[in-house]
């Protein structure tokens, strides 16, 4: 199923979002983790050892002020203007860099190559992953990670998943999110060029609490 994404409201919807969070970005602390539970599950070193990394729908910027600390060249992307002002002036001093862009057209437009790039809840759960992925083997590295996490599919609720903006009422705003079952996630990464691909869901910390999808995969 294709969907035409409306980008204008979709960039209303994650200024929304960035507005909730300033106050928590002027006063968090950098760190790592893939799952949506702290002190849970793999860390950093999913991405190997990378000089370079480049975070696809960066929101807080917590992930790279801490690669950044360790020496990474962090770069990140997101299509909210408010969200990539609040974290340039938080992490900006760390050496981090932060581009307001729609993923999509970024990397189809960037010229740099990375040697990670990831996505914690970000641009791989809300773009089509028929055309980020082959976008995003182009600005890799040979030997590169790509990796992302997000909440695993609801049995039987494939492909594009609209959510409205904070409830039913008000001007009709809205994005998409896509879900699929890890071996679907698999095949999709292999067809766009990725190889050694591992897709599992990672059980939370707490019984019958939502689990945690990470995918993790290389450039030849």
């Amino acid at each position: 199923m294709t969907v035409q994404h409306n980008f204008d409201s979709e960039r209303v919807v994650w200024d929304a979002y960035a507005e909730s969070t300033r106050k928590s970005v002027s006063e968090s602390a950098p760190a790592f983790g893939w799952t949506q539970y702290e002190h849970h599950g793999p860390g950093p070193e999913l991405l190997g050892d990378p000089a370079s990394a480049l975070e696809i729908g960066c929101g807080t910027g917590r992930a790279l002020a801490f690669l950044a600390q360790q020496g990474v060249k962090a770069r990140g992307v997101d299509m909210s203007a408010v969200m990539v002002a609040n974290t340039s002036e938080r992490w900006g001093p760390l050496g981090v860099e932060f581009v307001c862009a729609e993923v999509l057209d970024f990397l189809a437009r960037d010229t740099r190559t990375y040697d990670a790039v990831y996505s914690i809840f970000g641009a791989a759960w809300f773009s089509d992953p028929h055309k980020l992925f082959p976008l995003v083997r182009e600005r890799m590295n040979p030997k590169g990670v790509f990796a992302f996490s997000q909440p695993p599919a609801i049995p039987g609720a494939y492909g594009p998943q609209g959510m409205y903006k904070g409830g039913f009422a008000g001007p009709a705003t809205y994005t998409y999110r896509y879900s699929y079952t890890p071996a679907m996630w698999t095949d999709m990464l292999t067809a766009a060029g990725f190889c050694q691909v591992s897709a599992q869901v990672v059980d939370a910390p707490e019984p019958d609490y939502f689990g945690t999808l990470i995918v993790r995969a290389l450039v030849p």
